[in-house]
């Protein structure tokens, strides 16, 4: 079957799945439409690596434009985190999408549901997610459905929920859910199947279960996560947290939303094992284990701490700044911004200098303080300096920091090598204007916290560091623009 020159949609292109689908087929060189409710916000998102249009599926009028000419749609979109009742509004959606998918010809759907026994009806979740499926089959269209259990990659809902507890809490009382089997599936794996089921050499609907090498509880993946982190964690059993309660428990240790929680843990009430062997016998792709898929998941945090500007994550995330910072997954992100009628080499030109005997721009005492206090615990303290005061290069350690990246004139990001309950970054972005008049220095502290302590340390600190990093912040530009006067 030949469809390599065929135009793709992604719906949910906006999300965990589907941007990622969307942005490796558009790298792999496909024609990939994605939709959505705001299209600027995909142009933002994807530039012109993707056509973005306007579509919502509960607007049938819509959908017509959005499906012209597509070969193969990717029905990547759930309404896990609406208010309403969305198993009403996942059902109508699916049903408007199916006959407009129809009426414009479309050659296959794809669709990614969950995995869990089909009679399993305790969960509103998994029964939607199995409705949703039948509908698409029901429009005629020849349908692929792919039913997932707990997909394993940095950003995904379910591994964020396990992160945060073994990372937070060293001792946790677990409910009965926590027992319950799964197979857990690393997100590269999930997008290597929806790619592959574009081209697939079969005729008609097909379902199939998919999950990783490994099947185990909910506990041991608890445990597993801990290890690779060298987490010491003890789990205690107690019968009595319902997942109502269990959500509202989850909320307040954890990113996750109480409604969602709830929705969510309803889901893992029910155990999601592979039963059939189908997706191993007609593609290629061999699933790895749930320890290759945890080491994959660090890599790409580590990578995004690198690559990512998290200004595009803050606004993703809808959550206004407040004291403390802004909660991205298990991280607290602490940014800072000035603008200056500067270009990017005169901008950078302070923070290329940053520490050593130049110093941190701010309360500069506060600083020494810190780094004698971290000689005390017996960490590196702030006495290393710098190997050049005006080059730096990755790996050259910087007071108690360490060069993780930096790109000339654009970006430097610096590790913390102090004794603190977690790991820390900072980070500093140059912004140039569209109109080129001038830049944005970006200042962004990063900080995971590890368990309890984690938090406490944050939190007890933040008032100081709300007072350096703003200084820190307001200088660099200061410094900056005296500099390019002189």
């Amino acid at each position: 079957m030949n469809a390599t020159s065929k135009t793709v949609l992604v719906t949910g292109a906006t999300g965990y799945i589907g941007g990622r689908l969307a942005r490796q087929m558009a790298t792999r060189g496909l024609s990939v439409r994605c939709m959505g409710r705001r299209p600027d916000v995909l142009k933002a998102r994807f530039g012109d690596t993707v056509e973005s249009v306007h579509g919502d599926v509960t607007d049938p009028d819509s959908l017509r434009l959005a499906l012209a000419g597509i070969d193969t749609a990717y029905y990547l979109i759930h309404a896990l985190d609406e208010r309403a009742n969305f198993e009403s509004l996942e059902m109508e959606g699916a049903k408007n999408f199916a006959q407009a998918a129809q009426e414009a010809g479309v050659r296959r759907i794809v669709y990614l549901g969950g995995l869990s026994d089909a009679h399993a009806t305790e969960s509103a979740h998994m029964r939607s997610r199995h409705a949703v499926g039948e509908t698409l089959r029901d429009s005629g269209i020849p349908t692929i459905e792919f039913q997932a259990s707990v997909v394993i990659g940095a950003g995904s809902l379910s591994f964020e929920m396990v992160r945060a507890l073994v990372r937070r809490l060293p001792v946790m009382i677990a409910p009965r859910w926590v027992q319950m089997k799964t197979q857990p599936i690393a997100v590269d794996d999930v997008l290597h199947y929806l790619e592959e089921a574009r081209t697939l050499d079969v005729d008609g609907h097909r379902t199939y279960e998919i999950g990783g090498a490994d099947i185990l509880s909910y506990r041991d993946l608890m445990m597993r996560y801990a290890a690779s982190q060298g987490l010491r964690r003890r789990i205690f059993n107690v019968p009595f947290l319902t997942p109502w309660l269990s959500s509202l428990w989850l909320n307040l240790v954890t990113p996750l939303l109480a409604r969602v929680g709830r929705k969510l843990i309803a889901s893992i009430c029910v155990s999601s094992v592979v039963r059939n062997s189908h997706a191993l016998e007609d593609f290629s792709i061999r699933p790895m284990g749930i320890d290759d898929a945890i080491a994959a998941a660090h890599q790409e945090e580590e990578a995004r701490i690198l690559a990512s500007h998290w200004t595009d994550a803050l606004s993703a995330s809808g959550a206004p700044k407040s004291w403390g910072g802004v909660h991205l997954g298990t991280r607290i992100i602490d940014e800072r911004a000035a603008h200056v009628d500067l270009s990017p080499e005169e901008a950078f030109w302070p923070i290329a200098r940053i520490g050593g005997t130049t110093g941190w721009y701010y309360a500069n005492g506060l600083w020494k303080l810190r780094g004698l206090i971290d000689k005390l615990l017996g960490g590196v303290g702030s006495d290393r300096g710098r190997r050049h005061p005006e080059h730096l290069h990755i790996g050259d350690t910087l007071d108690w920091w360490r060069v993780e990246a930096i790109e000339e004139n654009s970006c430097l990001v610096l590790l913390a090598e102090m004794k603190i309950p977690g790991r820390a970054w900072l980070r500093f972005d140059i912004e140039p204007d569209e109109d080129s008049s001038g830049c944005t220095i970006r200042q962004t502290a990063i900080f995971d916290p590890q368990g309890v302590a984690g938090l406490a340390y944050w939190y007890s600190l933040y008032p100081l560091h709300e007072f350096i990093f703003a200084g820190m912040c307001r200088n660099i530009a200061r410094a900056a623009m005296e500099n390019a006067r002189d």
